[in-house]
């Protein structure tokens, strides 16, 4: 059986030495420099994680210059956004400003323009599309964190980025369910793609999108519950891994609701 995603393609030789070039040299200086890993610096990432994801749906629909096409595919777009992410901290740390504001703002600037780019050629925008899988999103996570906190009070350690991650899988699951069920696209992972087919292959009245929410909710809710000792004492990596989590899923669900809010 298949495991990695369909499209995943390596970025050709010389993309590929400064993708990974770069991606050691802002970890050493990172690593050497060591800016402090707070709640808020992790926060201020969301942006850039949204970023990787509107760069991709501009590589899926052919958007983007041919000098720059290979740097958006998989994995390419997560090297890509991972050096110019970590350059902007490293700029932001050597200031005298907050740094997670200044990180935070230039991910804003970055993803607001590429989200526009994303749209800006669209004939028809699926506004109503995207409002619900947020709305429904949102709702499956609030469930989702209520529950965890009743059955594991302790979780609450994690706090905000716990929440993020709840709500970063949440997202995915939705958009994921959405896209499959109801607008008629195809998942590309091919562990993914089971869960559904055996979802749909069980007698409900539904698709199989349904056992893909459950089950990134589950997992979701497992991984945090168990990152919360980490959390508690050992703040920078707990954070570290907290962040890393909630990436995993909001790129893919920020990807998804961007490509079926333009895609008809």
């Amino acid at each position: 059986m298949a495991v990695l995603p369909e499209g995943f393609v390596l970025p050709p030789l010389p993309y590929l030495f400064v993708l990974v070039a770069g991606l050691v040299a802002v970890g050493a200086l990172l690593r050497r420099r060591r800016p402090p890993v707070t709640d808020a610096t992790i926060r201020a990432f969301v942006p850039w994680m949204i970023l990787g994801s509107a760069l991709h749906v501009l590589y899926v629909r052919g958007e983007l210059p041919a000098a720059v096409r290979p740097l958006a595919g998989t994995p390419a777009v997560y090297l890509t956004v991972a050096v110019v992410a970590g350059t902007t901290w490293l700029g932001a740390a050597a200031t005298d400003g907050e740094t997670p504001t200044r990180l935070r703002r230039v991910g804003v600037l970055f993803v607001l323009g590429a989200v526009l780019a994303v749209v800006a050629d669209a004939d028809t925008l699926r506004l109503g599309t995207a409002l619900g899988i947020l709305v429904g999103s949102a709702v499956a996570a609030a469930g989702t964190w209520f529950l965890l906190r009743r059955l594991y009070p302790e979780v609450s350690a994690t706090g905000r980025l716990g929440t993020l991650a709840v709500g970063a899988h949440a997202l995915d699951g939705v958009s994921t369910a959405v896209g499959i069920d109801l607008l008629g696209f195809s998942e590309r992972t091919p562990l993914s793609r089971l869960v559904i087919e055996f979802g749909a292959s069980l007698p409900t009245p539904v698709g199989g999108g349904w056992l893909f929410v459950l089950v990134k909710l589950v997992v979701a809710a497992v991984v945090v519950a168990a990152l919360t000792e980490t959390a508690r004492e050992a703040p920078t990596q707990g954070r570290l891994l907290l962040g890393f989590v909630a990436a995993v899923g909001l790129g893919p669900g920020a990807h998804n609701v961007l490509l079926f809010t333009v895609t008809v």
